[in-house]
């Protein structure tokens, strides 16, 4: 049962290419599974999320970050009575077009492309299910539905003003209504990704010992979390401390959009997703309390974890290597592999080649990144790390 404002499987506005639907799985079960089989999804395992000084085993990956951002999405929108596979699909999805190295490729990788139309990478993740995926006889891409095209598209809200170029050139074949809201499906990813990130960022973070336990009890939210525990377990082991008080962190925020976002759906009274998309405003929100405590503990991060001197100096080195790999590929683009070389043949112009090379330099794991620029340039790859950003 699902409210009259969620998405329904049995109205979709169909798929670019048209083609007759399972009788066994709805639609957006289908977008699910594609993207969980897209090659562009397996190689997240390797695509790392927060720049660390080390490497370790159980640091997030953009694999696993997919996959809570994804379980937590369906529980809100289970509690949303939203269609919870729609939900899932965007949230699955909604990394799938990050560069290696996180945002620091994709700062380096925008720049180098700001002659070609520059580079987003949520613009990245609508060519890959769109374009770049090529395993199925009838079409490139996932061939996914408008709905899931539309959530990744505008999930974080409207894209007006200056649109990326990418997402612009496929918006011309077919329509994802950019100027209007998503979703709620797709609203209630967004917000999960801003939860999981704020969860799982702490917790990395205290794991490459970047700052403390003792820092964290000082932020907001999180002292009374700390104080909770504290109160409930005396002499509570250190590690099961912390684990306690951000598992209260994660219930809050999520309890929190739920709240909220069911006081906005009861306000409007959506009867339809349409109403949704032409709110306004988000349906799936924080209370404005909590997104200002969100703001002091993001602003922690970023000076004590993203912007730390050692992910500095790590930034600095992989995009020292991205500069390197993109002016390469330009000047011999018979290097990319051979599945990529009939995309150069009809490439007219020095635009048309710096999209394939960007598409693959994006494409590219961390791992991969180091190896094939001491193969192809030579010097010390920089040591395994990863990216500085959600």
């Amino acid at each position: 049962m699902v409210a009259p404002y969620a998405t329904d499987p049995g109205q979709v506005r169909g798929r670019l290419y048209p083609e007759e639907e399972s009788l066994f799985r709805s639609p957006f079960q289908r977008d699910r599974d594609r993207i969980i089989h897209a090659s562009a999804f397996r190689r997240l395992k390797h695509k790392t999320q927060v720049f660390i000084e080390h490497e370790g085993d159980y640091f997030r990956t953009r694999l696993t970050h997919s996959i809570e951002v994804a379980q937590v999405a369906r529980t809100v929108a289970a509690a949303l009575e939203l269609n919870v596979e729609l939900t899932e699909s965007v949230a699955l999805a909604h990394d799938l077009g990050h560069t290696p190295f996180g945002h620091t490729g994709e700062d380096a990788l925008d720049r180098l492309m700001q002659p070609y139309g520059g580079f987003d990478h949520n613009a990245q993740a609508l060519r890959i299910v769109t374009s770049l995926e090529r395993h199925y006889a009838e079409w490139d891409g996932l061939n996914l539905t408008w709905e899931t095209l539309e959530g990744i598209a505008k999930h974080n809200g409207p894209v007006t003003g200056d649109i990326p170029y990418t997402l612009a050139l496929y918006n011309e074949r077919h329509d994802l209504e950019l100027h209007t809201h998503a979703s709620a499906e797709a609203q209630a990813a967004a917000l999960a990704d801003d939860i999981a990130y704020n969860n799982h960022d702490l917790h990395d973070g205290l794991r490459a010992e970047l700052f403390s336990t003792d820092e964290l009890v000082e932020l907001p939210v999180l002292h009374d979390c700390f104080a909770e525990v504290d109160r409930k377990y005396l002499g509570l082991n250190y590690y099961r401390r912390r684990h306690e008080a951000l598992r209260r962190f994660f219930g809050i925020l999520v309890e929190d959009v739920i709240v909220v976002s069911r006081r906005n759906l009861a306000e409007l009274a959506p009867a339809s997703v349409h109403d949704v998309r032409h709110a306004g405003r988000m349906m799936v929100q924080f209370t404005p309390s909590l997104w200002e405590d969100l703001k002091v503990i993001r602003n922690f991060l970023f000076t004590r974890m993203y912007r730390a001197p050692v992910v500095i100096e790590m930034r600095e080195a992989v995009t020292h290597m991205i500069d390197e790999l993109f002016p390469f590929f330009m000047e011999n683009p018979s290097e990319l592999p051979k599945q990529w070389r009939k995309d150069v043949a009809c490439a007219g112009n020095q635009t048309a080649l710096a999209r394939i090379v960007s598409d693959y330099i994006a494409g590219m794991t961390d791992r991969f990144a180091i190896q094939e620029h001491k193969r192809l340039i030579g010097g010390t790859p920089v040591p395994p790390g990863v990216t500085d950003g959600t």
